[in-house]
């Protein structure tokens, strides 16, 4: 079984915690952590720099797609920051946990 956990970006905690229920609810994903952050970025020719909170999702690789596209529906952004980075090694009792608490794809 492979594992990934999937960088996202929103515009507030509140949007964060609703899309990670959702996808705990859905079995999309065994966990999701809401971190806040500073960010800087070019939008539309302006450089802004914006409060937003980061979301990290643990999921199953053969997952992701899904994952992705269930974030970009429930997401407020035109353009939302979804970036699936692999975990390439972790504690098995987590892994399996993970496996546990998903759906199989």
């Amino acid at each position: 079984m492979e594992y990934c956990s999937i960088y996202v970006t929103a515009g507030s905690e509140k949007e964060a915690a609703g899309i990670g229920r959702t996808l705990i609810e859905e079995k999309l994903a065994a966990c999701v952590n809401i971190l806040p952050v500073t960010s800087i970025y070019r939008w539309e020719d302006t450089i802004e720099q914006e409060p937003e909170v980061v979301m990290f999702v643990k999921t199953r690789a053969s997952l992701a797609d899904e994952v992705t596209e269930r974030i970009k529906s429930l997401h407020s952004y035109e353009v939302p920051c979804i970036v699936v980075l692999p975990i390439k090694q972790g504690n098995p009792d987590y892994l399996q946990w993970i496996d546990e608490s998903t759906r199989l794809s």
